[in-house]
């Protein structure tokens, strides 16, 4: 298995894989769709976690739109177990360590 990167490793350390975590820590107050966008440019794949809240969330939805126009794998999974919540152009998945690394490695 490749690794994407030696920045963080996840917190479950039955998981044999590195990332690094883009996630944005503080929120942008201009500019942000532009940091945004160079983000996911620089990245292999995207993991889109999925909620009711995905529903409402335009900035969720630009994310995942920005990353399907720079033609970059989007795996979205739901992150609650009670919660089966199917954005529209989306498939999401149950999450699995095991899924999350075949998506890596598929990448």
């Amino acid at each position: 298995m490749r690794n994407r990167s030696v920045e963080h490793r996840t917190p479950n350390t039955k998981c044999d894989f590195e990332y690094i975590d883009m996630s944005v820590k503080e929120p942008y107050d201009t500019g942000w769709k532009d940091k945004v966008k160079t983000r996911i440019k620089r990245s292999d794949g995207i993991i889109a976690l999925i909620s009711a809240d995905s529903l409402t969330s335009t900035g969720q939805k630009w994310e995942i739109e920005c990353a399907k126009e720079e033609s970059k794998p989007v795996l979205p999974l739901w992150i609650y177990k009670d919660d089966r919540t199917k954005p529209a152009g989306l498939s999401p998945v149950v999450w699995t360590w095991d899924g999350v690394k075949s998506f890596i490695d598929s990448l």
